[in-house]
């Protein structure tokens, strides 16, 4: 097992600034999985820190980082070509360092802007994983975020939360699902955005590396 504190650069409209992350590879890795913290978090957020644990038990090396705004110390994200700058970076860092296929995976706005990356063609993952995918605010279904998604050339895995109100109703996700070209949709029965389940404690990592299992399955069956 290699693990190291990673600096990535990442050039923005007003200038070059440096976003932190945390590069740990195990040594029977077959892939690289880059992990994208949700709004209003960071990079050590447990749940991420759990679920990257998890992977590279099974053989994934791991990037966990930030976005410029929350590498700020600001909790609200920061224009969303930002972000997709910020993901066009972390590929090239991570393929100065690796010849693994890399695949591209977020917490919520994490992994929404990753999608926004491999529309534009800014990233090209192997495939995208999507953890609780934001597609509308909480009551506000009009407002979907799915217009880009069928520009998606990759393979996408979409894990989400029965009890999460982001993808309330339900319906509307199948369908933002079928419209993409290639893409999975995995339920967690009873799981809120977060993955919690009502009536069940469990800490944020022990929930993150619950996860695991279903995402390292899905990328082998991509393979």
């Amino acid at each position: 097992m290699s693990d190291s504190d990673a600096r990535i650069p990442v050039r923005l409209p007003a200038g070059e600034t440096t976003v932190s992350g945390v590069w740990e590879q195990p040594d029977d890795a077959w892939a690289v999985l880059a992990l994208a913290h949700g709004a209003g978090t960071a990079h050590a957020h447990p749940f991420l820190v759990g679920f990257a644990d998890a992977l590279r038990t099974h053989g994934i090396a791991t990037l966990r980082f930030n976005f410029p705004y929350s590498e700020a110390g600001r909790r609200m994200p920061g224009p969303a070509a930002h972000a997709v700058t910020a993901w066009s970076a972390v590929q090239a860092w991570v393929a100065e360092r690796s010849a693994l296929p890399l695949w591209a995976a977020g917490k919520s706005y994490g992994g929404r802007m990753a999608s926004m990356a491999a529309a534009e063609g800014a990233i090209t993952p192997a495939g995208l994983v999507y953890l609780g995918y934001p597609l509308h605010p909480p009551g506000e279904p009009a407002k979907a975020r799915v217009a880009h998604l069928p520009d998606i050339p990759q393979p996408q895995l979409f894990v989400e939360g029965t009890n999460d109100p982001f993808v309330d109703p339900h319906a509307q996700l199948e369908e933002a699902v079928a419209s993409c070209r290639d893409a999975t949709l995995t339920w967690i029965d009873g799981g809120g955005h977060s993955f919690e389940v009502k009536g069940r404690k469990r800490p944020a990592d022990e929930i993150g590396a619950e996860l695991a299992p279903i995402v390292v399955e899905w990328m082998r069956s991509q393979r």
